[in-house]
């Protein structure tokens, strides 16, 4: 009976070691067609859940309270037959240490989603090859949450999630899919993230990525004005960045995700030079200058 008991539970331990990497929330919104069938997107709703959670995307073994956590909001605005058009918001987060509090890591939204899709047809990713556009697309910004995430807890931690994401643009490429060639108008396709995190041209955002979370959030519950100090410098590295490239296009993802939490940071606690602080947030995120205007401290 006891080495029963023995085996049952070195069986629990096995499963909560190889819990997935994702604890992901995808939600279809369909308001926008008019299909009174709506039960269609049901089903690609918890088809794309299945297809997130449950695969297995990494050989790292990871911890049930290791997942990264996030969400991914579809929003349908065109649907004829099986052709699908819509937008795509992603978001994710990660844990600050010793506190509850979880900080967002990546907010972006993807605004050229288009595939096919047949109810009940199966969502099967394949590392090796190209299945369809949207499980490429899905399976793409899987591995730029797990990259990004693992870049805020080790430096450049998360290189090789981020060649599999590349990969993956190859292959979308080469099957001709929609939405993932380089766009010399504006710099934000599928092709261009992940081609500029994997450029030393713009170095400085994954060292800022690091710095900010690692060096500097998860020390401010013990020391609040040393994590402050680092948080500021981070932003110092952005300056040097635009210099070298003007309006990149990584600049605006990681305040996308970051100028409330900025803003929130430096209004109260310990003193930093804020007027120095405003000026260079100003000069590398002018977009959000209100949200600057309202560090007070």
């Amino acid at each position: 009976m006891r080495s029963l008991f023995s085996a049952l539970f070195c069986f629990l331990c096995v499963l909560g070691l190889s819990a997935q990497e994702l604890n992901c929330v995808v939600t279809v919104n369909s308001d926008q067609v008019s299909q009174t069938n709506q039960q269609i997107f049901k089903t690609l709703e918890r088809s794309l859940n299945d297809l997130v959670n449950k695969n297995k995307w990494t050989n790292r073994v990871y911890k049930e309270n290791e997942r990264v956590n996030a969400q991914m909001f579809i929003t349908i605005t065109e649907f004829e037959s099986n052709r699908f058009r819509g937008t795509l918001q992603i978001q994710s987060s990660r844990p600050v240490y010793n506190t509850s509090y979880e900080s967002p890591v990546f907010n972006y939204k993807d605004n050229k989603l288009s595939f096919e899709y047949i109810e009940f047809q199966p969502l099967v990713f394949n590392e090796n090859v190209y299945e369809s556009n949207l499980v490429s697309v899905i399976a793409y910004y899987v591995y730029v949450i797990l990259g990004l995430d693992a870049d805020t807890f080790a430096l450049e931690g998360g290189t090789e999630y981020f060649r599999t994401a590349q990969k993956i643009v190859t292959q979308a490429q080469g099957n001709n899919a929609v939405g993932w060639s380089h766009t010399a108008d504006n710099d934000r396709s599928r092709f261009d993230l992940i081609d500029n995190l994997m450029s030393n041209t713009y170095r400085e955002y994954r060292v800022a990525m690091y710095n900010y979370h690692r060096k500097g959030l998860d020390i401010l519950g013990d020391n609040n004005s040393t994590g402050k100090q680092v948080v500021a410098g981070t932003m110092r590295l952005f300056e040097t960045m635009i210099k070298r490239r003007p309006n990149a296009f990584l600049i605006s993802t990681f305040f996308d995700a970051k100028s409330d939490e900025i803003r929130n940071i430096f209004s109260d606690g310990p003193k930093v030079d804020i007027v120095q602080l405003k000026e260079t947030l100003n000069n590398v995120a002018p977009l959000y200058s209100t949200t600057w205007n309202e560090i007070k401290y």
